[in-house]
């Protein structure tokens, strides 16, 4: 093979068959040109997801690789089409979720030629991908089958590896574009095994003598709390076995995935009441994954605590700054280690957080069945709590989330997910639907307004994928958060913040062909869920609450809970 076009189909076609031999199934691919020989390439080989909107596509990918754990492979054509991919890159780097993103390009001789199409992609998406690389222009050479099989095992490995994310190749094609290049006219092992295999068996231990130091203080401490956020790298079993040992309440952020009955799940509402806070303050604290979703624990929480990272990766995860040690190891094996050296069992300090607990949890409730409207706080613990077991519930961003791990109690079989790496609303309904294409599992989205519009193109061709996802869009008719900060009272809030959109969501649905319920009665949205869970594909559940109250119901509760406990 001498010609261009033969050259790029030949790098794609063992690319692409290092990629299948690696385990990565699925493609997203945006329609365009430039990425005619690797579009072609995926089709053939892989299931293929054609998403019209290259950001709606890159989001479908992060969905896809937050429930799988392995990468999916985006294909867009040149210039503003690889931008659209960058919101999701980062946040799928922020939330170490594996991508392969494969950007086409110009080759070097229409770049800075004012060519159509052309702009500079080298390091587009900077230092949020594990890796970059673009390979030139494929050309025809002893060795080239070796190289470009080598490039595609390690494109696998990078995104796929101890610490996942993102991985970027720009690949510049000359034209022309179509030819019959085969994964055989470059032979890869003939086991069928990947060209190159990366073993990394992400087991690590603690240095022995801070695992000696972490245990002697944990000895030491009654008063001690395990917090777990978002990829917390641990079990159930380990978690129990280390609460028995010492005694100390677990506080789980949904995003855990470790928030059960048995934790402490009202911890958001119990940091606001000031005296019982005080006089429940611990000596150590061990902090498992990224930091919980409330402001009032981080708050709480000061550099006077003793507070200890526990993470696989060494990553820096102390927005607060107030983590004493930080303690790169595996969290399975140092609590583990813990568990079996500390054998101190329940005492005071469990049961006063139990009380408090279960005192906590009867006034949300309480508070929550009391109103006659629909609230926000409401809908969040109802959908949590209304999920059949095996859902996926992916939360929105903004107060979906808070919303959730404020006032849902514990429960086992539902996986809790968000895109809080870099926290933004966009591309919720793409995220959902990519889930749902890598799961038989169905989902559900419980997102805002404003978040739902952002992502209306991830309805496109929704009703024809044969997914199951329920989106649940709390309409408030602008951005509910911003009333709860200090500009909510500023004159221009409306205008710059309130944001009223007045837009139809319903009839927005309705024309991307998706069935659409509209509950008004705070009694029903369980059962709108749960009917709407069984019947299958793309549904949306729409409840209309008011920002305005949403506020005053928050501190009720707050308020309630406060005279509760103390």
């Amino acid at each position: 093979m001498t010609d261009p076009s033969s050259a790029s189909s030949g790098l794609v076609a063992a690319m692409v068959d290092e990629w299948v031999r690696a385990g990565v199934t699925h493609a997203f691919v945006s329609p365009g040109s430039r990425s005619t020989p690797l579009a072609l390439a995926v089709a053939q080989r892989m299931n293929v997801e054609v998403v019209l909107d290259e950001r709606s596509a890159a989001f479908h990918a992060l969905g896809y690789g937050k429930v799988t754990g392995r990468p999916a492979v985006l294909v867009c054509t040149s210039g503003t089409a690889a931008a659209n991919y960058y919101p999701a890159v980062k946040e799928a780097d922020l939330s170490s979720v594996p991508m392969i993103v494969c950007t086409a390009d110009r080759p070097p001789e229409l770049r800075d030629t004012g060519a159509p199409q052309a702009m500079d992609q080298q390091q587009l998406y900077g230092s949020a991908v594990r890796w970059f690389v673009d390979p030139g222009v494929p050309a025809d050479h002893p060795g080239a089958g070796s190289f470009w099989r080598s490039l595609g095992a390690r494109t696998v490995a990078e995104a796929a590896g101890a610490d996942p994310g993102p991985v970027h190749l720009n690949l510049p094609f000359r034209e022309p574009f179509l030819t019959d290049a085969e994964p055989a006219d470059y032979p890869g092992r003939a086991d069928g095994a990947p060209w190159t295999r990366f073993s990394d068996s992400g087991s690590l231990r603690a240095d022995p003598a801070d695992t000696t130091a972490f245990v002697e203080r944990i000895n030491a401490t009654e008063r001690g709390l395990l917090l777990l956020g978002q990829d917390p790298a641990i079990d159930f079993a380990t978690v129990a076995r280390f609460e028995a040992a010492t005694g100390w309440p677990v506080l789980a952020d949904p995003l855990s995935g470790m928030r059960t009955v048995d934790s402490i799940t009202t911890y958001d509402a119990l940091a606001r009441c000031e005296d019982w806070i005080a006089a429940h303050r611990p000596e150590m604290v061990v902090r498992l994954g990224r930091p919980l979703t409330s402001k009032a624990v981080g708050l709480w929480l000061e550099s006077d605590v003793h507070q200890v990272i526990v993470s696989p990766r060494r990553t820096f995860v102390d927005p607060h700054r107030t983590a004493a040690v930080s303690i790169v190891a595996e969290p399975r094996w140092l609590l583990g280690n813990a568990a079996e050296n500390v054998h101190r069992g329940a005492h005071d300090w469990m049961a006063e957080w139990m009380v408090a607990e279960g005192r906590a949890r009867s006034a949300i409730d309480t508070t929550l069945d009391a109103a006659a409207v629909l609230t926000e706080p409401r809908i969040a613990r109802d959908v949590a709590a209304a999920a059949p077991e095996g859902t996926r519930i992916l939360l929105g961003s903004s107060m979906p989330v808070r919303d959730v791990e404020s006032f849902a109690a514990g429960r086992h079989g539902v996986d809790f997910m968000s895109n809080r790496g870099a926290n933004g609303i966009d591309g919720m309904v793409s995220t959902a639907m990519g889930m749902a294409i890598g799961s038989t599992r169905p989902t559900i989205a419980l997102i805002g307004d404003i978040g739902f519009l952002h992502d209306t193109n991830g309805l496109l061709m929704a009703a024809d994928r044969g997914v199951d996802v329920t989106l649940v869009v709390v309409d408030n008719d602008g951005g509910g958060i911003f009333s709860f900060l200090p500009q909510a009272g500023h004159t221009r809030f409306e205008q710059l913040f309130g944001t009223p959109h007045g837009a139809d969501i319903p009839a927005i649905a309705a024309a991307h062909g998706v069935p659409v319920v509209a509950p008004t009665e705070p009694d029903v949205v369980a059962t709108a869920v749960e009917e709407s869970v069984a019947a299958g594909g793309v549904r949306l559940i729409h409840l209309r609450t008011d920002r305005h109250a949403n506020v005053d119901v928050h501190q009720q509760i707050w308020n309630a809970v406060r005279e509760a406990v103390e």
